[in-house]
């Protein structure tokens, strides 16, 4: 069973997609909502990666000499997560969004 989201989580979760898709510019409240936005969407995928490599060091660690052997699936999906994603900001998204008109 899921634990219930508390008051004070809820007013500071984003109230906006991780993308800067229909926000207005010249509204400074919801371009920095974007902007935090996409910045907790790149630390979620950080974090993710972080899982996966303590559940690859905890593998390395228990399965000792065959640890190439059994630990291959999360060895793959840790370096395809380094190689996917970091953090990179929201400048080269915000600054080359297109509109269209």
């Amino acid at each position: 069973m899921p634990t219930p989201e508390s008051e004070a989580f809820l007013a500071k979760k984003p109230t906006v997609p991780a993308s800067f898709d229909g926000v207005d510019y010249d509204d400074n409240k919801r371009l920095k909502q974007a902007q935090d936005a996409v910045i907790r969407e790149q630390w979620v995928h950080v974090m993710m990666g972080r899982l996966v490599q303590q559940e690859l060091n905890k593998c390395y660690y228990r399965e000792g000499v065959n640890h190439l052997e059994k630990c291959g699936a999360l060895r793959e999906r840790y370096l395809q997560l380094l190689k996917d994603h970091r953090i990179r900001g929201y400048m080269f998204q915000q600054e080359n969004y297109v509109t269209k008109k």
